[in-house]
């Protein structure tokens, strides 16, 4: 009987690893295409910009239509059309038409389509893990570590097979996972549903009053609009390392694809075992200090490392215990987010969140690749990574996040105990 309670979730688990399995490989493939086509770094940092764009604008936006729509539905629809536009690309290629404005809007629209089926499959975390008589620590945990193992996977496979299929052929690959995610969430995952209370949503009036909704939610409580700006300056520095400063550096300094893939996987791999480690004692951890510490160290390392140019075995383990560290991250702001997010407000609330945090991602990419263009690669890695360590070190002063451990003992612990049973022995 436990195991036909916990399908749904693991079901979900497996189609986020299948779908992320497949934007890893994208995410080698891409910059790889567009540094081998058009030879800039600069042009390289403007699509992964135009990708993040698009998913700022489909996180803010979506976030009502996923609420409306139904979250099952939701990550069905994106899945099946996100999947469409990235087959697109290869498609055009072969026919001989794809310029690199064509290809600028095909990955504006595959991120487009992307975001809001990521928000739906965030939002069916508790409601599952209830059904599941699972801890939401366990469920955010699993929920974070099974994208960390497809991320682990794909980058180096995607590193190998460009070498033998190309990047075109790897972007044929990304198209089918969308496919195969899409079939998963039909078949084993039910669709989750919730009796919205009179103050979760406030109106169904109009498209806009609930996208205000999602925003004044987000906007009005201190912690976790905290949190957002946190994530916001933070990623607008992470944003270049995988779109164009590393696969600028494998091709500079190693000259080969696989070494990207490498990088890209030992981080992965480090990911996953932080994320499995996280699970089993993230619970006894103060939220806060975990938090802080690990970002703190994670991001300045990476790019202070890649500075000094060591070789590439020294590299990937830098990488693997960045990986570790950086993983706690995303389970605690999930939680934080759960806790506190009403049911109704939920895709609204996350589709916000996902869209102020990637906000600054978009002119991260673009200035990134412009820095690397102008300035050289090494005096690129060394100011990001001294900006990365005053960033995060003013998280030590920031009074609101010291809620992050008063909310776990008080009040929203007992919101989540309406969503998270004892889990069985």
């Amino acid at each position: 009987m436990e195991g036909r309670e916990r399908l749904p979730i693991f079901a979900l688990l497996l189609a986020n690893a299948v779908s992320v399995v497949g934007n890893a490989m994208t995410a080698v493939a891409v910059p790889w295409f567009v540094l081998q086509t058009t030879g800039s770094a600069a042009k390289t940092g403007l699509t992964g910009a135009v990708m993040a764009l698009g998913a700022v604008l489909a996180a803010f936006f979506g976030g009502s239509i996923v609420d409306r729509l139904g979250f099952k539905q939701t990550s069905i629809t994106a899945d099946l059309m996100s999947g469409a536009t990235v087959a697109l690309i290869p498609l055009l290629y072969a026919a001989g038409y794809l310029p690199f404005w064509q290809l600028l809007v095909l990955v504006f629209l595959g991120a487009v389509l992307d975001a809001p089926g990521m928000s739906a499959r965030d939002a069916m975390i508790p409601d599952l893990a209830r059904s599941a008589r699972m801890r939401l620590e366990r469920a955010n945990s699993l929920d974070a570590s099974v994208p960390r193992l497809a991320q682990f996977l794909g980058p180096p496979l995607a590193g190998v097979l460009i070498v033998f299929l190309g990047a075109t052929g790897v972007l044929w690959l990304d198209a089918a996972t969308f496919a195969v995610s899409a079939a998963i969430v039909t078949v084993a995952v039910p669709a989750v549903r919730f009796t919205a209370e009179k103050d979760d949503v406030e109106s169904r009036s109009g498209y806009l009053s609930e996208l205000l909704a999602g925003l004044r939610f987000v906007r009005t409580n201190l912690l976790i609009f905290s949190m957002i700006l946190v994530a916001t300056a933070a990623n607008f520095l992470d944003a270049p390392l995988q779109a164009v400063i590393l696969p600028v550096y494998a091709n500079e300094v190693f000259g080969s694809a696989p070494s990207l893939g490498a990088m890209l996987g030992s981080f992965g791999g480090g990911a996953l075992a932080g994320t499995l480690l996280f699970g089993l004692v993230g619970h006894r951890l103060p939220r806060r200090l975990t938090f802080v510490i690990c970002w703190f160290v994670a991001g300045p390392l990476a790019y202070l490392t890649l500075a000094m140019t060591p070789t590439l075995p020294v590299i990937i383990g830098v990488f693997v215990f960045v990986g570790i560290l950086a993983r706690p991250i995303n389970p605690i702001f999930m939680m934080i987010f759960q806790e506190h997010t009403p049911p109704g407000l939920r895709g609204r609330a996350f589709g916000v969140l996902n869209a102020l945090a990637m906000a600054a991602t978009p002119l991260g990419m673009a200035l990134g690749g412009f820095l690397v263009e102008g300035l050289g690669l090494v005096p690129t890695l060394i100011g990001m990574g001294v900006f990365y360590l005053v960033l995060t070190s003013s998280m030590f002063f920031n009074p609101a996040l010291r809620d992050m451990d008063g909310s776990m003992k008080s009040g929203s612990r007992t919101k989540a105990s309406d969503t998270e049973p004892p889990e069985k022995a």
